[in-house]
């Protein structure tokens, strides 16, 4: 199975394995479905389980003071997820929630350990997939401090829509159900903010919303409000 890569050539942890390593991954674990709104992991517990994404979803979040919920990251069919707590015995850092039908295959810490001493290949995709992450981190923290709301909600967009972007009446559907909150969080702001920028995006003709879906409009003039050549990572 080929799994949808992320942009800039971020590809789904599954597609950085060659077809041995993956058939010898696919043998772990047990198969498991969950429905929209469905937790595959929660924040704190202290589950050493990986879980590897076959279809569909998920947004992970992280708890903030004051009650309120930060959205960190989208994951999609062929990545995974809960990796560090499977690793290091330490609690769940994350929730992670289905944004649809998810199907996912769940790997218990005394089936990863043994098999990644077996297969080194697959240490070291696992190794890079979370040195990426973090450059990724580095760079969205620089961004919030160097850069206006819009043009990091111009980059969100651009991600998401080279991620889960599906063609639709001369537009770029962007099939991720979001809040303005949730929008907010990715871009670092307030969610008034963020209702701004989108705003000022609809009126320049780039994107539309309606029904939680936004609509890219003018992927060109995304990129370029977005301050991009190509996409980002």
């Amino acid at each position: 199975m080929t799994h949808r890569s992320h942009p800039n050539g971020r590809a789904a942890f599954l597609d950085t394995l060659s077809h041995e390593a993956r058939a010898a991954f696919a043998q772990l674990g047990t198969r498991r479905h969950y429905a929209v709104g469905d937790v595959l992991i929660r924040e704190g517990d202290l589950a050493q389980e990986l879980v590897v994404l076959q279809d569909g979803l998920v947004k992970v979040t992280r708890r903030l003071e004051g009650g309120r919920v930060a959205l960190v990251d989208i994951k999609i069919a062929g990545d995974i997820v809960g990796e560090i707590a499977a690793m290091d015995l330490g609690p769940r850092s994350a929730t992670v929630t289905a944004c649809g039908e998810v199907a996912a295959t769940v790997i218990r810490r005394d089936e990863l350990e043994p098999f990644l001493c077996a297969n080194p290949e697959a240490w070291k995709a696992l190794s890079r997939m979370l040195c990426g992450r973090l450059r990724r981190s580095d760079r969205r923290r620089l961004e919030f401090g160097e850069y206006p709301v819009v043009v990091r909600l111009a980059r969100v967009l651009v991600e998401l829509a080279a991620s889960y972007g599906q063609s639709e009446r001369n537009s770029l559907r962007i099939d991720v159900n979001l809040t303005q909150s949730e929008f907010a969080a990715l871009t670092g702001c307030r969610t008034h903010t963020v209702h701004k920028a989108l705003a000022r995006l609809r009126n320049e003709d780039i994107i539309s919303t309606g029904s939680r879906r936004i609509y890219v409009r003018d992927l060109p003039r995304l990129q370029k409000a977005a301050r991009l050549s190509v996409p980002a990572a």
